[in-house]
């Protein structure tokens, strides 16, 4: 099945103009990708570790999250991804998975052939280093995660991580102001920030008594966003947005 997009309602077209311009010409050639299009329940497995895939998954709509078992069984989510990105896209290169991607919502998934992906690459040399560029910013946004394990207690921890989403979130034009869809659990939050889904409670609670956040369901509402991102320590500058939308 080949999903059509028109391009300014491309989620692949709108993620790589949050980082990189593209012409006309890249945009057809992106909004021509084949792609089997899926419909995915919440808490399904998209890719698994040690799988040799010869295809990428792109995300349409809905979260997915990229994540590691140990040999305990206990989960390490390593990032949370959103519409447009592309969360396997290193299997273009690298032949095993060594992550899980999974879903936390009902997604819909569009899988490209690698072959139609080295196509474009070769045929469009700005794509390829739009994607090449994509995959250094994952790896930006996880030696800023990891220092906010090794370096940030808790309430930093999570407020750092609720800027992020937003910023992400904006970027790609999910995102109002400072308000947002954001369904990931308490014990999501724990799973990716190395908290029991307590602690991630008690913590939301205090962001919600300081005044910094409301959540309600799956909606977050920001409401001093100079202050959450103080206490963060967020700055978006390692997230490297061609179009900066970070929320002001």
């Amino acid at each position: 099945m080949h999903a059509s997009f028109q391009s300014d309602h491309n989620p692949l077209i709108r993620k790589l103009e949050s980082i990189f311009t593209l012409n006309d010409e890249e945009r057809q050639a992106l909004s021509d990708l084949p792609m089997q299009v899926l419909a995915l329940k919440e808490n399904q497995d998209v890719v698994r570790e040690g799988d040799r895939p010869s295809r990428s998954c792109l995300i349409l709509s809905g979260f997915v999250c990229v994540y590691k078992i140990t040999g305990e069984g206990k989960r390490q989510i390593v990032t949370f991804n959103i519409p447009g990105d592309i969360p396997d896209l290193q299997s273009l290169h690298l032949k095993v998975l060594d992550t899980s991607v999974g879903t936390i919502t009902p997604c819909s998934v569009g899988f490209i052939p690698h072959e139609a992906l080295h196509d474009i690459c070769i045929r469009h040399p700005r794509i390829m280093s739009a994607f090449w560029r994509e995959t250094l910013i994952d790896s930006a946004i996880f030696r800023e995660w990891m220092t906010s394990m090794g370096q940030r207690e808790a309430y930093g921890r999570i407020a750092h991580l609720l800027c992020e989403m937003l910023v992400r979130m904006r970027a790609v034009g999910l995102a109002e102001d400072h308000a947002c869809n954001l369904p990931i659990t308490q014990a999501e939050f724990g799973d990716a920030l190395g908290l029991s889904t307590v602690h991630v409670n008690r913590i939301l609670q205090e962001l919600r008594a300081n005044d910094l956040i409301e959540l309600k369901g799956d909606r977050l509402n920001i409401l001093d966003w100079d202050r959450l991102k103080a206490e963060g320590g967020f700055d978006p500058t390692y997230l490297h947005l061609e179009r900066e939308r970070e929320a002001s």
